[in-house]
């Protein structure tokens, strides 16, 4: 069957170019509206609190019904209607409740076109890359050219660039044709029963470390750079940095997957996170170790993630895919990335950033140890 190449490739770029948006400079337009630090890193915890339950239910219903495009396509409308309250107001108790529904919707989106995409792919694993990339090449476009619009313009701009990627998303949605599901000699396995098994918990807890690990990046990474005397532009050109190191990781994934085993994989990203965050943490004013650790989200994003999205669809296979997917997406980004943004809110004003991201990248290590015990058999 043939792979629905591009209609797949655009929507991952729709998609990110949002994200390319969101995650740099949405803390930004919170700072600008007076928040405290912890007031930010609640709201911005919204969407990762959104994860640990939204993607497991909408996963659920997918497939229990097998329409997952539908679910898609009614979640990208949902989400675009309540994205719509930005404008009405910012409060920060009415921004509570905007940012609160559009995340119940938005956050569900991602693990179900996930499992589109690899249900479409079959054995062709090794084209996941090509495709995911797109996505990554629309988060490069959106973060290096809203850089540039917000040095010029009143950080407003923003509000209408992700309306305007939003829209893209809704309408991209019904390019997108359904995969079918294949029939697994599992399929009488609970769901229970797929993750009480060890090397399930062992994945978790390694995507709950590594999504905790990278809450303090992702609610004040560009507020820290900002504070130390980077443009707006200087700051959406490093993250299209790491992104473009991740498209290169996309890129060459399948071979290190045939040299590596995506446990090994797995295990080494963890590693690399300690090391990046402690460098972002107390390296910011050295410019070659800022692009260096930038460089390293190759690992600690693209290799992370490709690894973690192919041993979840290994792990829970036939009708517990979606459901799988979901699973993941809930406990790390959902459980891992509140924990992270929430402890990052309270550490970034009681102990000061540097020590902050040195926390960061604690849990990354933490969660590597764990995982080395509960893999005791891992090999390369």
């Amino acid at each position: 069957m043939q792979i629905p190449y591009w209609s797949l490739s655009l929507f991952y770029f729709a998609y990110f170019s949002f994200v390319g948006a969101f995650a740099p400079y949405w803390s930004l337009y919170l700072q600008s509206l007076a928040f405290s630090a912890f007031q930010i890193a609640v709201l911005m915890s919204l969407f990762q609190i959104a994860r640990i339950f939204s993607p497991g239910l909408w996963g659920w219903l997918a497939d229990h019904y097998g329409r997952r495009v539908t679910i898609i396509q009614w979640l990208a409308g949902l989400s675009l209607l309540s994205y719509l309250g930005v404008f009405i107001g910012t409060s920060y108790v009415w921004l509570f409740a905007v940012m609160l529904l559009l995340s119940f919707f938005w956050s569900a989106s991602l693990p179900l076109i996930e499992t589109v995409t690899l249900g479409h792919l079959g054995d062709r694993f090794d084209r996941y890359g090509h495709i995911r990339m797109w996505g990554s090449i629309g988060f490069i476009v959106s973060v290096i050219g809203l850089g540039y619009l917000l040095d010029w313009f009143s950080i407003r701009v923003l509000l209408w660039a992700i309306l305007l990627y939003m829209l893209s998303v809704f309408v991209l949605s019904y390019r997108v044709p359904d995969a079918s599901v294949p029939k697994h000699d599992s399929l009488h396995d609970s769901i229970w029963q797929i993750i009480r098994q060890r090397h399930v918990v062992a994945l978790l807890v390694a995507c709950f470390s590594m999504s905790a690990a990278h809450g303090v990046y992702y609610t004040f990474y560009s507020i820290y750079l900002v504070n130390h005397g980077y443009s707006k532009a200087q700051v959406g050109w490093l993250w299209a940095l790491g992104v473009i190191c991740e498209i290169l990781i996309f890129l060459i994934m399948p071979k290190l997957s045939k040299r590596f085993s995506l446990k090994y994989i797995l295990l080494v990203t963890l590693l690399i996170a300690f090391i990046r965050f402690n460098l972002i943490g107390w390296a910011v004013g050295i410019g070659v170790v800022v692009l260096l650790a930038q460089a390293l989200h190759a690992a600690t994003f693209g290799a992370y993630h490709a690894s973690a999205v192919a041993l979840t669809h290994q792990y829970f296979k036939g009708q517990h895919q979606s459901k799988g997917q979901g699973l993941y997406t809930s406990i790390s980004y959902g459980v891992g990335g509140t924990f992270g943004g929430l402890v990052s809110g309270y550490a970034w004003e009681a102990v000061g950033p540097q020590w902050t991201f040195s926390i960061s990248a604690l849990m990354a290590l933490l969660g590597a140890l764990v995982f080395i015990y509960l893999e005791r058999d891992i090999k390369t």
